[in-house]
Parts: structure tokens; sequence; C-alpha cells
């Protein structure tokens, strides 16, 4: 197993950057480490047993306030991962300028394991253990989904935290990634997979960039490989292939690994395993014998979409990607990443390429807060506005404009077009932000270490503005 690089990998990737800047060494410091750790345990009684239940919080930076970061359900869940998801997601809130500090949760179970009431048991106690040491509120520290969790189990960490705070208006502010039925946002879902969407296609539009790997602008017709078909990898293919004309030719999940060179429909794959539970013998593609053969698929684009460390040295020499895009959190370890550099491979580091969910949760929380879904104010002017102009338009041109395109040209942005923009411009901007720092800075190689450097001026002139390192 690779896990326990991890967190090593995360240190090593901010020691290369942090040597690249002029700040004081006890600031750097203060950066690299986590603020506070709580490691709990607690019993539950599962069936006509009590079971000891093994969980984590993490606080990595209070630069800005609240820190901000998901919770996971695994076997896998241990300090040192917690630690190195909480630091990713600080530097991930400073490199898209969301004003959140970095935090992180796990719990160490198989929720596969427990039935449905029996979760909810295990999430609403680890809820009020993070009540009893002031690790949840809408100004302190705001949890989200993460890998085993959605907005189900969102929904109970409200509800108990409303159960302890009755009365606080802005109660529903303390967690993101709930139902919409319980102040969740419209996009929130999709939010990481077009996020990487976005990334991409906003990497792909500089012809200097791309024609050094001896590839053209533009997603369309790019082959794509995708290792992961949750949540996140489940909406980067479906959205890749639909909005930017990519051709997936592999898919690889816990099951097995199928690839077909002239393209796989992604949208019947999700079907087919629906119906079948595996994506094996899907009908439009080949089994692979050997399922972690994934990362030897030819193909212009690699999408770890799954777990930590799984590009690491003992495979990394088999890719075949011209570019990384990194899904998940931690895909590639730090020896590994040394491996495909020297092959000239572009690796969009994790935390600018998967930032889509917490830049959606950071509008989930402004929508609490506000206490309005975006659009409602402003909507039906826009509407009356923009049909104002069209019929201008067709008076000044004597031309009359079709029902179906005026209805395109007059339509005020809902909940889900607002959401969608925001994320747009967010993963744009914050995308030419890195690649800026990058090409002016000649002791820089890479964009994962652009990506740490950049966010490492943004926190560290935050610790300085605030007066804590005169």
């Amino acid at each position: 197993m690779q896990l326990d690089k991890f967190y090593k990998s995360v240190l090593a990737n901010f020691d290369k950057a942090a040597s690249k800047t002029d700040f004081p060494s006890g600031l750097l410091e203060q950066i690299k480490e986590p603020n506070a750790i709580y490691e709990m345990r607690f019993p539950v009684k599962i069936g006509n047993e009590y079971e000891v239940i093994h969980a984590f919080r993490t606080q990595h930076s209070q630069h800005r306030m609240p820190t901000k970061g998901g919770i996971r359900y695994s076997l896998n869940v241990n300090a040192d991962e917690v630690k190195a998801l909480a630091a990713l997601m600080t530097f991930k809130c400073a490199i898209v300028d969301v004003p959140f500090g970095g935090a992180k949760g796990g719990i160490k179970i198989d929720s596969k394991k427990y039935t449905e009431s029996q979760l909810e048991k295990i999430t609403r106690r680890y809820t009020v253990e993070l009540i009893k040491k002031n690790f949840i509120g809408p100004g302190k520290d705001v949890p989200a989904p993460d890998y085993g969790t959605g907005p189900r189990e969102m929904a109970w960490i409200l509800d108990t935290y409303e159960m302890f705070h009755h009365g606080d208006i802005d109660a529903g502010a303390c967690v993101t990634g709930k139902p919409i039925e319980q102040g969740g946002v419209a996009g929130r879902t999709e939010a990481t997979g077009r996020g990487v969407f976005y990334g991409l296609r906003q990497f792909f539009s500089h012809q200097e960039d791309v024609g050094k790997l001896g590839l053209t602008t533009g997603l369309k017709d790019k082959t794509m490989v995708i290792q992961g078909l949750g949540n996140v990898g489940s909406y980067v293919g479906t959205i890749s292939q639909a909005e930017g004309g990519v051709k997936i030719v592999g898919i690889s999940e816990y099951e097995g690994t199928i690839y077909n060179n002239e393209g796989i429909d992604i949208f019947e794959v999700l079907k087919f395993r629906q119906e079948t539970g595996s994506i094996m013998g899907f009908p439009g593609a080949e089994d692979m014998e050997n399922r972690d053969d994934w990362v030897a698929i030819d193909c212009d684009i690699l999408v770890p979409a799954a777990l930590e460390a799984q590009i690491h040295n003992e495979n990394a020499a088999k890719i075949k990607a011209k570019v990384i895009a990194e899904a998940a959190n931690g895909p590639t370890t730090s020896e590994a990443e040394k491996i495909l550099l020297d092959k000239g491979v572009v690796i969009i580091p994790d935390m600018y390429i998967n930032a889509g969910g917490v830049t959606v949760s950071y509008f989930e929380w402004l929508k609490n807060l506000s206490h309005m879904h975006f659009g409602r104010m402003e909507k039906r002017f826009n509407q009356g506005t923009y049909t104002k102009l069209v019929e201008l338009v067709e008076k000044m041109t004597g031309k009359t404009i079709s029902d179906t395109e005026k209805a395109v040209l007059v339509k005020g942005g809902d909940e889900i077009d607002l959401v969608r923009s925001g994320l747009e411009e967010t993963m744009i901007n914050s995308y030419e932000s890195i690649r800026a720092l990058y090409n002016r800075r000649d002791n820089i190689k890479d964009l994962r270490t652009a990506a740490f450097v950049y966010a490492i001026e943004v926190i560290a002139n935050d610790y300085l503005k605030l007066g804590i390192f005169p």
C-alpha cells in the first residue's frame, strides 16, 4: 500500500515550493503544519453489541474562517491521511479564492457493512463529538461530503447540529453538500467533475502549452481514460463527452478495466453498470486481463478519480498519457511525479483541478447565510430586460426571431445557471493565475509547484496583513 506516503508527498511538495519563496521560516512552518487535530473514539450500539468507532477531524489552517473540508467513511482513514487532505484543502481554497481555511474529517469504517439506520447513529454521534469540541459551526468549521458520504449524511449532520443550536438562524450553513430540500445548492453534486472539465478546457485553450505535447487546442476528439466511476469520475466523463467532444477510450473501476480505442459511450456504461453491478462485459468495449493496466492505456488525458496514491513509482513508467488531470486528492506520489515529469507528462494538480467541489460548497454556504436561492431577485427582471432588447432588434431590423431562439435569448439565470457560471469563472481565473506564475518564474518547472507557490503566497500574505508575523 502507498497510503502511508500520501502525507509525506504533500509535505515534500510543500517544501519544494516553499524553497522558492522568500517568506520567513516560521511563517512557512505555520502554513505547513495543521493547527488542530481531534482524534476520537466513541461507542455506538450496533445490533446487540457496542462498537467503538475511531474517527478524526483536522483543522489545518485558520488564517481564514471557517475551516472547510469533507468527511470520508473508509477503513483507510488515519491521522496522516486526514492531515494531508486538510492541508490540500487549505491550499485549494487559497487557489480558488474562497475565504476558508482547510479541514478534513474521517470515520474509520466500511460503510457497506452497516444498515442505513446504523450509519445514521454513527454519523449523529460523530457530529455530537464535533459539537462538544467546537469543531463544527457556520463560522468555525464546515464539513462536506467526501468518499463514502453524500447529501444523506450531511442532512443528518445538519439536523443534529440544529438540535444543539435551536434558534440559530444561520445553522443551515454548518455543513454543505446537503439535499436541495435542506438548503443545498443546485449543481453541488456535479461540481467537482464539472470543475475538472472547465480546468481541462482552459489548459487546452493555450496553443503554446499543448503544442509542446504534440496536441492541438480544444478538447474535441481528445482521448481520455478515467479511473473511478464514482461521483467525480462519472461527471468528468459525461460532461467531457457531451460538452467537450472528448473520446473516452478506457474506464477502470474496482471490478476491472475496460477499453476501446474507438471510444466508449460513458452514458451507456453507467446504465450498464446500474443494471448489472459491473462495467465488465460491457458490449461496447473489451475487458482488460489486469485491472491495474488502466495506467498503460494510450491516451491524451488520464483522469485518476478514485483515491490517493494510485499512481506510484511502480506504475508511473507505464503511463502513456500526455496530460494527467488529478480529479482525486493526492493520486500521484512525489516519487511517481519525478518519473512523469522526466517523461514530459503535464500534471494538472489536484488542489486546482478538483477544486470545483469546495467552490460550489462556498456558494451553498453563501446561500445559507443569505437565506435565499440564487436568481430569485434578478431572474424575472433580467428576462424582461432581455425581452425588450430582442423586441428592439426585431423592430430595427424588420426581422422576426423564432420563438425557440427568443426563449434562449431572453432566459434569466436559474440557480444552476448561476452556479455553473460562477464555477466556470473561478476555474478559468485560477488556472490563469497559476499559469502566469509558472511562466514568469524560471525556477518553477511544473504546475504543481506553481500552484503550491501561488497558494503559499496567498496564505502568507493573509498572515502578514493580519499582523501575526510583523
